[in-house]
């Protein structure tokens, strides 16, 4: 890449620069799992045995971890309610609900381009 094509990246929210808040966003959202669990709580709260059952092949282990990410992020909430036996959910925050509409995006282009980028896996392993 020339000087110039490299000097156009510098610039604020350019997420190749080191300290960047943008790269934390592309971290963030990189991660599978926490882009299904918003996902997953688009349409509401949810407590973490009803996640754990919908999200197949998420290990305890990683739902705990995921969600405390998430909420560590202000992405989402965790509401514990003084019950006996205790209820603990699960919500997105308004920053949370932000993500919707880029993860809604990146599925549609998936759901297009899914089939080509398996067809290039496929020929990589041949």
């Amino acid at each position: 890449m020339g000087e110039q094509q490299v000097a156009d990246f510098d610039r604020p929210g350019d997420v190749f620069l080191a300290d960047c808040p943008a790269r934390l966003a592309v971290e963030v959202v990189a991660d599978t799992w926490s882009v299904v669990v918003v996902c997953a709580l688009r349409k509401g709260p949810w407590r973490y045995g009803d996640l754990k059952a919908l999200i197949g092949g998420i290990s305890s282990k990683m739902l705990t971890q995921t969600l405390r990410r998430l909420q560590r992020h202000g992405l989402i909430s965790r509401h514990a309610y003084p019950e006996v036996p205790p209820r603990v959910e699960y919500d997105l925050t308004d920053l949370g609900r932000t993500l919707l509409e880029p993860i809604e995006m990146l599925s549609r282009w998936a759901e297009t381009h899914g089939d080509a980028v398996l067809a290039a896996q496929d020929r990589q392993e041949e």
